[in-house]
């Protein structure tokens, strides 16, 4: 391997760093629970907000979000990877998404008050360009890595996006837990975390531009001729498809695994929040301790496929998962003493948050 891919893999390793603190800020803890409580402030008597006259119960509003932002990446992801691959232009189509979803992550900053509308939109924005953005990324691997080193550089790539997402993790959680020391409401420390996940990916995703080089056949296609062209590919792509049972099999497990993965992340804080009760402090202290353990995890896994072989370590890997949550469904009630009105602790929810906070 030259000097020259070595570099090139560092870069990308960055920005798995730089978006992870989108996923795991913005995504998996404090926008669901926030959302909530801006839908609940618009709500009528019957607790229903009307997004473009459609009646939806405010505790739903963050539910239909991640499936609006879910379906529309189904539409669009196909047509970015397209793009990516044809023509030189991965390294531009990189910073166009990654940087389209750092600004609706930094604009979070002014969601107060009952602007859940505005909050459902930067939040569809960001996620569709999130994915897209990852699309573009993944093409890179299989032109800085040689086939027997793609798995390893995928895993470091993954566990250094964990501990970029956990460091991020861990600065809000100081900021949060000294919101009245530092003399702001906790709703005004939720609104900087959110907006620092924006501008955490914009920084981050400068390296991996500068290092990452553009590759392939040059075209002199103007944007729109482009694009054109990448849906004849794709046309053409799917028109084939047929011919290859395997990936045709592939794309329905991972669409089917992947997308109910997503779902539980992106719904674990407003249901840990709003339905058990947990106070956000504490929802932060887990998140923080799953980003270190899938550090590990993601070591653990490149092991267990040299060792195994990938399928059976992906099959192992969702086994575990559906038994845990499994277990969640059975077992997991709430963190509220039903005997007592009282919380476990001391700390503010989220939930119970002024609205104009």
């Amino acid at each position: 391997m030259s000097a020259a891919n070595r570099k090139e893999q560092r870069g990308w390793y960055i920005y798995d760093w730089a978006n992870s603190g989108f996923a795991t800020t913005t995504i998996a803890l404090f926008l669901g629970p926030y959302l909530t409580v801006l839908a609940k402030a618009a709500a009528d008597a019957d607790g229903h907000v009307h997004p473009f006259g459609i009646p939806v119960d405010a505790r739903s509003y963050w539910s239909y979000l991640v499936s609006l932002s879910v379906i529309l990446q189904v539409a669009v992801l196909p047509v970015v990877g397209a793009l990516a691959d044809y023509g030189r232009r991965k390294k531009q189509y990189l910073a166009i998404t990654a940087y389209i979803g750092a600004a609706a992550g930094a604009a979070m900053y002014f969601l107060d008050g009952d602007h859940y509308l505005l909050g459902g939109a930067l939040f569809v924005i960001g996620n569709v360009m999130f994915g897209a953005s990852i699309v573009v990324y993944n093409s890179f691997l299989p032109e800085i890595a040689a086939p027997e080193e793609r798995d390893a550089v995928s895993a470091r790539g993954w566990g250094i996006g964990y501990l970029g997402g956990g460091l991020l993790l861990a600065l809000n959680l100081v900021l949060y837990l000294n919101a009245a020391k530092l003399g702001i409401s906790e709703g005004m420390a939720v609104r900087i975390s959110l907006c620092s996940a924006g501008i955490w990916w914009a920084v981050f995703t400068i390296p991996p531009l500068l290092a990452l080089q553009n590759r392939g056949q040059a075209h002199s296609l103007q944007a729109m001729s482009a694009i054109s062209a990448s849906f004849r590919q794709l046309g053409g792509t799917i028109s084939h498809i047929r011919r290859y049972p395997q990936t045709l099999l592939f794309l329905a497990a991972f669409l089917l695994y992947n997308d109910a993965i997503q779902a539980v992340l992106a719904m674990a804080s407003q249901f840990g929040n709003d339905e058990l009760k947990v106070p956000v402090s504490q929802l932060t202290l887990m998140m923080l301790m799953v980003q270190f353990v899938a550090f590990a995890g993601a070591m653990f896994f490149n092991w267990l496929s040299s060792k195994l072989g990938t399928r059976l370590a992906i099959a192992g890997g969702l086994m575990a998962w559906i038994a845990v949550l499994l277990y969640i469904y059975a077992s997991v009630q709430t963190t509220v003493d039903r005997k007592s009105t009282r919380l476990n602790s001391s700390h503010t929810d989220i939930s119970r948050m002024p609205s104009s906070a």
